[in-house]
Protein backbone atom coordinates (compact mmCIF):
# COMPACT_ATOMS: atom_id res chain seq x y z
CA UNK A 1 0.00 0.00 0.00
CA UNK A 2 1.51 3.37 -0.69
CA UNK A 3 2.36 5.73 1.62
CA UNK A 4 0.52 9.13 2.67
CA UNK A 5 1.48 12.38 4.33
CA UNK A 6 -0.59 11.75 8.01
CA UNK A 7 -1.55 14.47 10.02
CA UNK A 8 1.66 14.49 12.20
CA UNK A 9 3.48 14.86 8.50
CA UNK A 10 5.27 11.74 7.04
CA UNK A 11 6.24 10.10 4.09
CA UNK A 12 5.28 12.10 0.87
CA UNK A 13 2.59 9.72 -0.94
CA UNK A 14 3.20 7.55 -4.09
CA UNK A 15 2.37 8.32 -7.91
CA UNK A 16 -0.32 6.21 -7.33
CA UNK A 17 -2.21 7.81 -4.39
CA UNK A 18 -1.66 11.34 -5.86
CA UNK A 19 -3.11 10.15 -9.61
CA UNK A 20 -6.17 8.58 -7.42
CA UNK A 21 -7.03 11.14 -5.25
CA UNK A 22 -6.62 13.84 -8.23
CA UNK A 23 -8.83 11.53 -10.32
CA UNK A 24 -11.84 10.93 -7.80
CA UNK A 25 -11.37 14.74 -6.62
CA UNK A 26 -11.84 16.23 -10.58
CA UNK A 27 -14.84 13.77 -10.15
CA UNK A 28 -16.46 13.92 -7.45
CA UNK A 29 -16.02 17.71 -5.48
CA UNK A 30 -17.46 19.92 -8.69
CA UNK A 31 -20.77 18.32 -8.67
CA UNK A 32 -20.56 18.14 -4.85
CA UNK A 33 -19.83 21.87 -4.82
CA UNK A 34 -22.48 22.50 -7.34
CA UNK A 35 -25.14 21.10 -5.33
CA UNK A 36 -24.43 22.75 -1.88
CA UNK A 37 -24.57 25.82 -3.59
CA UNK A 38 -27.74 25.26 -5.18
CA UNK A 39 -28.80 24.06 -1.30
CA UNK A 40 -27.53 27.34 -0.22
CA UNK A 41 -28.76 29.72 -2.32
CA UNK A 42 -32.59 28.39 -1.43
CA UNK A 43 -31.73 29.07 2.66
CA UNK A 44 -30.47 32.41 2.18
CA UNK A 45 -32.62 33.75 -0.80
CA UNK A 46 -35.63 34.08 1.95
CA UNK A 47 -32.91 36.80 3.84
CA UNK A 48 -33.30 38.76 0.74
CA UNK A 49 -36.88 38.17 -0.11
CA UNK A 50 -37.74 39.61 3.58
CA UNK A 51 -36.76 43.65 2.05
CA UNK A 52 -39.72 42.94 0.10
CA UNK A 53 -41.78 40.07 1.29
CA UNK A 54 -42.00 41.35 4.74
CA UNK A 55 -44.02 43.90 4.25
CA UNK A 56 -46.13 42.23 1.03
CA UNK A 57 -47.33 39.36 3.98
CA UNK A 58 -47.08 41.73 7.25
CA UNK A 59 -44.67 39.48 8.85
CA UNK A 60 -42.69 41.45 11.81
CA UNK A 61 -39.01 40.17 12.65
CA UNK A 62 -40.12 37.74 15.54
CA UNK A 63 -42.35 36.03 12.92
CA UNK A 64 -39.83 36.14 9.66
CA UNK A 65 -37.16 34.82 12.03
CA UNK A 66 -39.47 32.18 13.09
CA UNK A 67 -40.16 31.25 9.86
CA UNK A 68 -36.37 31.58 8.64
CA UNK A 69 -35.85 28.87 11.80
CA UNK A 70 -38.62 26.63 11.08
CA UNK A 71 -37.44 25.00 8.37
CA UNK A 72 -34.81 23.59 10.77
CA UNK A 73 -37.37 21.91 12.54
CA UNK A 74 -38.63 19.74 9.55
CA UNK A 75 -34.87 19.25 9.22
CA UNK A 76 -34.77 17.75 12.33
CA UNK A 77 -37.39 15.47 12.16
CA UNK A 78 -36.19 13.81 8.74
CA UNK A 79 -32.73 14.01 9.19
CA UNK A 80 -31.79 10.92 10.91
CA UNK A 81 -34.19 8.21 8.55
CA UNK A 82 -32.99 10.29 5.47
CA UNK A 83 -29.13 9.78 6.24
CA UNK A 84 -30.08 6.02 6.86
CA UNK A 85 -31.81 5.70 4.09
CA UNK A 86 -29.14 7.45 1.70
CA UNK A 87 -26.39 4.60 3.19
CA UNK A 88 -28.69 1.99 2.09
CA UNK A 89 -29.74 2.98 -1.14
CA UNK A 90 -26.68 4.95 -2.13
CA UNK A 91 -25.95 8.71 -2.58
CA UNK A 92 -26.94 8.81 -6.27
CA UNK A 93 -30.71 7.94 -5.94
CA UNK A 94 -31.32 9.60 -2.73
CA UNK A 95 -29.11 13.16 -3.22
CA UNK A 96 -30.99 13.39 -6.42
CA UNK A 97 -34.61 12.85 -4.97
CA UNK A 98 -33.53 15.16 -2.75
CA UNK A 99 -32.70 17.97 -4.89
CA UNK A 100 -35.55 17.51 -6.73
CA UNK A 101 -38.01 17.46 -3.66
CA UNK A 102 -36.29 20.55 -2.13
CA UNK A 103 -35.99 22.76 -5.07
CA UNK A 104 -39.78 22.14 -6.03
CA UNK A 105 -40.97 23.46 -2.83
CA UNK A 106 -38.68 26.69 -2.71
CA UNK A 107 -40.26 27.66 -5.50
CA UNK A 108 -43.58 27.00 -4.25
CA UNK A 109 -42.44 29.70 -1.75
CA UNK A 110 -43.45 31.92 -4.06
CA UNK A 111 -47.09 31.43 -3.29
CA UNK A 112 -47.43 32.05 0.15
CA UNK A 113 -50.25 34.40 1.18
CA UNK A 114 -49.67 34.54 4.86
CA UNK A 115 -47.91 33.79 8.08
CA UNK A 116 -48.90 30.59 8.44
CA UNK A 117 -48.47 29.70 4.74
CA UNK A 118 -44.28 30.66 5.10
CA UNK A 119 -44.04 28.76 8.13
CA UNK A 120 -45.86 25.61 6.36
CA UNK A 121 -43.72 26.31 3.46
CA UNK A 122 -40.52 26.15 4.99
CA UNK A 123 -41.22 23.44 7.21
CA UNK A 124 -41.74 21.52 4.08
CA UNK A 125 -38.32 22.46 2.60
CA UNK A 126 -36.71 21.73 6.10
CA UNK A 127 -37.86 17.76 5.49
CA UNK A 128 -37.79 17.80 1.86
CA UNK A 129 -33.72 19.12 2.57
CA UNK A 130 -32.68 16.90 5.39
CA UNK A 131 -30.04 14.74 4.54
CA UNK A 132 -28.03 16.57 2.17
CA UNK A 133 -24.99 17.73 4.11
CA UNK A 134 -24.76 15.32 6.67
CA UNK A 135 -25.30 12.37 3.60
CA UNK A 136 -22.31 14.26 1.85
CA UNK A 137 -20.26 14.39 4.72
CA UNK A 138 -20.63 10.54 4.90
CA UNK A 139 -20.55 10.40 1.02
CA UNK A 140 -16.70 11.91 0.92
CA UNK A 141 -15.80 9.21 4.18
CA UNK A 142 -16.40 6.69 1.42
CA UNK A 143 -14.15 8.27 -1.52
CA UNK A 144 -11.38 9.98 0.73
CA UNK A 145 -8.97 8.96 3.33
CA UNK A 146 -8.75 10.56 6.39
CA UNK A 147 -5.57 13.05 5.40
CA UNK A 148 -7.72 14.65 2.98
CA UNK A 149 -10.93 14.56 4.67
CA UNK A 150 -10.27 18.25 5.90
CA UNK A 151 -9.42 19.44 2.46
CA UNK A 152 -12.02 17.68 0.56
CA UNK A 153 -14.92 19.49 2.89
CA UNK A 154 -13.50 22.93 2.17
CA UNK A 155 -13.58 22.70 -1.01
CA UNK A 156 -17.21 21.33 -1.10
CA UNK A 157 -17.90 24.34 1.64
CA UNK A 158 -16.39 27.03 -0.52
CA UNK A 159 -20.30 26.99 -2.39
CA UNK A 160 -21.26 28.49 1.09
CA UNK A 161 -19.28 31.72 0.31
CA UNK A 162 -19.64 31.63 -3.86
CA UNK A 163 -23.49 31.12 -3.19
CA UNK A 164 -23.75 33.86 -0.40
CA UNK A 165 -21.69 36.19 -2.93
CA UNK A 166 -23.50 35.32 -6.19
CA UNK A 167 -26.43 35.03 -4.80
CA UNK A 168 -26.46 38.32 -2.96
CA UNK A 169 -25.37 40.04 -5.94
CA UNK A 170 -28.24 38.88 -8.36
CA UNK A 171 -30.85 38.69 -5.78
CA UNK A 172 -30.74 43.15 -5.84
CA UNK A 173 -31.76 42.66 -9.39
CA UNK A 174 -34.15 40.22 -9.09
CA UNK A 175 -36.13 42.22 -6.85
CA UNK A 176 -36.27 44.71 -8.80
CA UNK A 177 -38.18 42.04 -11.46
CA UNK A 178 -41.33 43.40 -9.93
CA UNK A 179 -44.45 43.20 -12.39
CA UNK A 180 -42.89 40.60 -15.11
CA UNK A 181 -46.38 38.72 -15.69
CA UNK A 182 -47.82 40.46 -12.19
CA UNK A 183 -45.33 38.57 -9.59
CA UNK A 184 -43.42 40.51 -7.10
CA UNK A 185 -39.80 40.78 -7.18
CA UNK A 186 -39.56 38.33 -4.15
CA UNK A 187 -41.76 36.28 -5.85
CA UNK A 188 -39.47 35.71 -8.89
CA UNK A 189 -36.31 35.19 -6.36
CA UNK A 190 -37.91 31.75 -5.12
CA UNK A 191 -38.83 30.80 -8.97
CA UNK A 192 -35.52 31.34 -10.28
CA UNK A 193 -33.33 30.66 -7.68
CA UNK A 194 -34.72 27.09 -7.10
CA UNK A 195 -34.15 26.19 -10.57
CA UNK A 196 -30.54 25.20 -9.94
CA UNK A 197 -31.34 22.20 -7.39
CA UNK A 198 -34.58 20.75 -9.91
CA UNK A 199 -31.50 20.90 -12.74
CA UNK A 200 -28.83 19.22 -10.60
CA UNK A 201 -31.17 16.65 -9.17
CA UNK A 202 -31.31 15.31 -12.92
CA UNK A 203 -27.99 15.39 -13.31
CA UNK A 204 -26.46 13.52 -9.75
CA UNK A 205 -28.93 10.82 -10.75
CA UNK A 206 -26.80 10.04 -13.91
CA UNK A 207 -23.52 10.82 -12.97
CA UNK A 208 -22.61 10.23 -9.34
CA UNK A 209 -21.11 6.70 -8.40
CA UNK A 210 -21.31 5.59 -4.80
CA UNK A 211 -18.79 3.72 -4.28
CA UNK A 212 -15.04 3.32 -5.48
CA UNK A 213 -16.16 -0.36 -6.21
CA UNK A 214 -18.03 0.96 -8.94
CA UNK A 215 -15.72 3.44 -9.85
CA UNK A 216 -15.24 2.03 -13.91
CA UNK A 217 -13.21 5.97 -14.32
CA UNK A 218 -11.08 4.81 -12.49
CA UNK A 219 -8.17 2.31 -13.52
CA UNK A 220 -7.92 -1.51 -11.75
CA UNK A 221 -5.09 -0.38 -9.52
CA UNK A 222 -6.80 2.90 -8.32
CA UNK A 223 -9.57 1.16 -7.31
CA UNK A 224 -7.74 -1.31 -5.52
CA UNK A 225 -5.31 1.38 -3.90
CA UNK A 226 -8.46 3.31 -2.78
CA UNK A 227 -10.67 0.55 -1.69
CA UNK A 228 -7.70 -0.97 0.14
CA UNK A 229 -6.69 2.35 1.90
CA UNK A 230 -10.62 2.84 2.95
CA UNK A 231 -11.27 -0.77 4.48
CA UNK A 232 -7.64 -0.10 6.44
CA UNK A 233 -8.37 2.89 8.29
CA UNK A 234 -11.67 1.45 8.66
CA UNK A 235 -10.73 -1.64 10.67
CA UNK A 236 -7.57 0.36 12.71
CA UNK A 237 -10.57 2.41 13.80
CA UNK A 238 -12.99 -0.60 14.98
CA UNK A 239 -10.12 -2.35 16.69
CA UNK A 240 -10.14 0.87 19.16
CA UNK A 241 -14.36 0.74 19.06
CA UNK A 242 -16.80 -0.21 17.01
CA UNK A 243 -19.90 1.84 17.24
CA UNK A 244 -23.01 0.32 16.06
CA UNK A 245 -25.92 2.63 15.36
CA UNK A 246 -27.46 2.94 18.88
CA UNK A 247 -23.65 3.29 20.72
CA UNK A 248 -23.03 5.96 18.31
CA UNK A 249 -26.51 7.77 19.05
CA UNK A 250 -25.68 7.69 22.72
CA UNK A 251 -21.94 8.33 22.95
CA UNK A 252 -21.03 11.10 25.10
CA UNK A 253 -18.73 12.65 22.94
CA UNK A 254 -20.86 12.45 20.06
CA UNK A 255 -23.81 14.79 22.32
CA UNK A 256 -20.74 16.65 23.10
CA UNK A 257 -20.11 17.31 19.26
CA UNK A 258 -23.80 17.94 18.60
CA UNK A 259 -23.66 20.87 21.27
CA UNK A 260 -20.99 22.59 19.69
CA UNK A 261 -22.36 22.31 16.33
CA UNK A 262 -25.73 23.60 17.64
CA UNK A 263 -24.08 26.41 19.05
CA UNK A 264 -22.01 27.48 15.47
CA UNK A 265 -25.71 27.26 13.99
CA UNK A 266 -27.46 30.03 16.56
CA UNK A 267 -24.50 32.18 15.16
CA UNK A 268 -24.10 31.67 11.65
CA UNK A 269 -27.62 31.26 11.00
CA UNK A 270 -28.82 34.21 12.89
CA UNK A 271 -26.52 35.93 11.07
CA UNK A 272 -26.85 35.25 7.62
CA UNK A 273 -30.69 35.59 7.27
CA UNK A 274 -30.39 39.26 8.77
CA UNK A 275 -27.40 40.11 7.15
CA UNK A 276 -29.54 42.13 4.14
CA UNK A 277 -31.63 43.87 6.54
CA UNK A 278 -28.12 45.01 8.76
CA UNK A 279 -26.98 46.35 5.39
CA UNK A 280 -29.92 47.45 4.22
CA UNK A 281 -30.01 50.06 7.59
CA UNK A 282 -27.34 51.50 6.12
CA UNK A 283 -29.65 53.34 3.46
CA UNK A 284 -28.41 51.23 0.67
CA UNK A 285 -30.71 50.29 -2.34
CA UNK A 286 -31.53 46.66 -2.75
CA UNK A 287 -28.85 46.08 -5.39
CA UNK A 288 -26.67 47.94 -3.73
CA UNK A 289 -27.56 46.02 -0.04
CA UNK A 290 -26.82 42.61 -2.40
CA UNK A 291 -23.50 43.83 -3.25
CA UNK A 292 -22.20 45.00 0.46
CA UNK A 293 -23.72 41.53 1.95
CA UNK A 294 -21.30 39.91 -0.73
CA UNK A 295 -18.24 41.12 1.40
CA UNK A 296 -18.11 39.48 4.24
CA UNK A 297 -18.18 36.28 2.09
CA UNK A 298 -15.60 37.16 0.09
CA UNK A 299 -13.58 37.18 3.44
CA UNK A 300 -14.74 33.44 3.85
CA UNK A 301 -13.52 32.35 0.12
CA UNK A 302 -9.98 32.51 1.54
CA UNK A 303 -10.55 31.74 4.98
CA UNK A 304 -11.83 28.28 4.33
CA UNK A 305 -9.11 27.34 2.75
CA UNK A 306 -6.15 28.56 4.98
CA UNK A 307 -8.32 26.72 7.97
CA UNK A 308 -8.29 23.39 6.41
CA UNK A 309 -5.00 23.41 5.19
CA UNK A 310 -3.89 23.67 8.94
CA UNK A 311 -6.40 21.17 9.94
CA UNK A 312 -4.97 18.63 7.60
CA UNK A 313 -1.29 19.19 7.99
CA UNK A 314 -1.47 19.92 12.13
CA UNK A 315 -4.25 17.57 12.94
CA UNK A 316 -5.07 20.02 15.56
CA UNK A 317 -8.79 19.66 14.44
CA UNK A 318 -10.37 20.31 17.83
CA UNK A 319 -7.34 23.71 18.87
CA UNK A 320 -8.49 25.01 15.41
CA UNK A 321 -12.18 24.80 15.50
CA UNK A 322 -12.34 26.63 18.99
CA UNK A 323 -10.37 29.33 18.07
CA UNK A 324 -12.71 29.85 14.87
CA UNK A 325 -15.85 29.63 17.42
CA UNK A 326 -14.20 32.12 19.89
CA UNK A 327 -12.58 34.32 17.61
CA UNK A 328 -15.56 35.13 15.59
CA UNK A 329 -17.69 35.65 18.37
CA UNK A 330 -15.47 38.31 19.50
CA UNK A 331 -15.91 39.89 16.64
CA UNK A 332 -19.24 39.79 16.48
CA UNK A 333 -19.40 41.24 19.65
CA UNK A 334 -17.51 43.77 18.68
CA UNK A 335 -19.85 45.29 16.53
CA UNK A 336 -21.39 46.66 19.77
CA UNK A 337 -18.91 49.35 19.89
CA UNK A 338 -19.06 50.18 16.04
CA UNK A 339 -22.66 50.37 15.42
CA UNK A 340 -22.28 54.16 14.69
CA UNK A 341 -19.92 53.40 11.79
CA UNK A 342 -21.51 51.24 8.77
CA UNK A 343 -17.83 50.88 7.47
CA UNK A 344 -16.26 49.86 10.30
CA UNK A 345 -18.92 47.41 11.01
CA UNK A 346 -18.60 45.75 7.47
CA UNK A 347 -15.01 45.60 7.86
CA UNK A 348 -15.56 43.79 11.13
CA UNK A 349 -18.40 41.30 9.70
CA UNK A 350 -15.69 40.42 6.73
CA UNK A 351 -13.00 39.36 9.57
CA UNK A 352 -15.53 37.45 11.81
CA UNK A 353 -16.89 35.12 8.11
CA UNK A 354 -12.98 35.14 7.80
CA UNK A 355 -12.62 33.52 11.34
CA UNK A 356 -16.42 31.74 11.25
CA UNK A 357 -15.22 29.90 8.22
CA UNK A 358 -12.49 27.43 9.32
CA UNK A 359 -15.59 25.69 11.46
CA UNK A 360 -16.43 23.26 8.95
CA UNK A 361 -13.18 21.96 8.05
CA UNK A 362 -12.09 21.39 11.42
CA UNK A 363 -15.25 20.47 13.12
CA UNK A 364 -16.88 17.33 10.70
CA UNK A 365 -13.54 15.44 10.52
CA UNK A 366 -13.82 14.86 14.68
CA UNK A 367 -17.05 12.62 14.02
CA UNK A 368 -16.18 10.95 10.80
CA UNK A 369 -12.57 9.81 12.42
CA UNK A 370 -14.37 7.49 15.23
CA UNK A 371 -17.58 6.10 13.23
CA UNK A 372 -18.19 3.60 10.76
CA UNK A 373 -21.03 2.38 8.44
CA UNK A 374 -24.34 2.89 10.22
CA UNK A 375 -22.73 4.34 13.07
CA UNK A 376 -21.75 7.16 10.61
CA UNK A 377 -24.65 7.31 9.01
CA UNK A 378 -26.70 7.99 12.66
CA UNK A 379 -24.23 9.52 14.21
CA UNK A 380 -23.01 12.27 11.23
CA UNK A 381 -26.67 12.58 10.85
CA UNK A 382 -27.69 13.25 15.35
CA UNK A 383 -24.78 15.95 15.26
CA UNK A 384 -26.40 17.68 11.83
CA UNK A 385 -30.14 17.09 13.05
CA UNK A 386 -30.24 18.50 16.38
CA UNK A 387 -27.19 20.89 15.73
CA UNK A 388 -28.85 22.61 13.25
CA UNK A 389 -31.92 23.30 15.50
CA UNK A 390 -29.57 26.36 16.11
CA UNK A 391 -30.61 27.52 13.13
CA UNK A 392 -33.95 28.05 14.26
CA UNK A 393 -32.72 29.49 17.71
CA UNK A 394 -30.36 31.96 16.21
CA UNK A 395 -32.06 33.49 13.14
CA UNK A 396 -35.94 34.04 16.40
CA UNK A 397 -33.50 35.07 18.77
CA UNK A 398 -32.31 38.00 16.20
CA UNK A 399 -36.12 38.87 15.46
CA UNK A 400 -37.15 39.07 18.99
CA UNK A 401 -33.86 40.98 20.24
CA UNK A 402 -34.30 43.54 16.68
CA UNK A 403 -38.48 43.44 17.63
CA UNK A 404 -37.88 44.13 21.41
CA UNK A 405 -35.07 46.68 21.10
CA UNK A 406 -35.12 48.20 17.40
CA UNK A 407 -30.88 47.12 17.86
CA UNK A 408 -28.94 44.69 15.59
CA UNK A 409 -25.62 44.41 17.19
CA UNK A 410 -27.61 43.23 20.44
CA UNK A 411 -28.93 40.69 18.35
CA UNK A 412 -25.35 39.83 16.88
CA UNK A 413 -24.74 39.77 20.57
CA UNK A 414 -26.79 37.64 21.32
CA UNK A 415 -26.33 34.91 18.72
CA UNK A 416 -22.54 35.21 19.61
CA UNK A 417 -23.54 33.15 22.63
CA UNK A 418 -23.49 30.01 21.11
CA UNK A 419 -19.97 30.15 19.34
CA UNK A 420 -18.73 30.92 22.58
CA UNK A 421 -20.60 27.75 24.39
CA UNK A 422 -18.99 25.81 21.29
CA UNK A 423 -15.61 27.30 21.29
CA UNK A 424 -15.22 26.36 24.96
CA UNK A 425 -16.88 22.25 24.78
CA UNK A 426 -14.64 21.69 21.61
CA UNK A 427 -11.81 22.88 23.48
CA UNK A 428 -12.80 20.87 26.60
CA UNK A 429 -13.48 17.60 24.36
CA UNK A 430 -9.70 17.31 23.22
CA UNK A 431 -8.73 14.85 20.63
CA UNK A 432 -9.08 11.17 20.70
CA UNK A 433 -6.03 10.17 20.29
CA UNK A 434 -6.05 6.55 19.76
CA UNK A 435 -8.27 7.26 17.00
CA UNK A 436 -6.04 9.53 15.47
CA UNK A 437 -2.47 7.07 15.78
CA UNK A 438 -5.09 4.40 14.50
CA UNK A 439 -5.85 6.80 11.43
CA UNK A 440 -1.88 7.29 11.06
CA UNK A 441 -1.26 3.61 10.95
CA UNK A 442 -3.67 2.52 8.06
CA UNK A 443 -1.81 5.29 6.18
CA UNK A 444 1.57 3.35 6.18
Amino acid sequence: MSSAITQTGGIAPEPLELQTIARVKRRMIPLLFLCYYAAYLDRVNVGFSALQMNKALGLTAAAFGLGGGIFFVGYFLAEIPSNLILERVGARVWIARILLSWGIISGLTALVWSNWSFFAVRFLLGIAEAGFYPGIILFLTWWFPSAYRARMIALFMMAIPVAVITGSWASGFILGMGGIWGLAGWQWLFIIEALPAVILGVVVYFTLTDRPEQAHWLTEPQRKWLSERLAAERAQRERIRHFVLGEALRNGRVWALTLVYFGQNVTSYGFVLFLPQIVKQFGLTNVQTGFVSALPFIGALVGILLWARASDLTGARSKLCGASLLISAALLISCLALQSSPVATVVVLIFFQVAASGIAPTFWPLPTAMLTGSAAAGGIALINSVGNLGGFLGPYAMGLVQDATGSFPLGLLTIAMGSIIGGLVVLLLGHDRRLERATALAAD
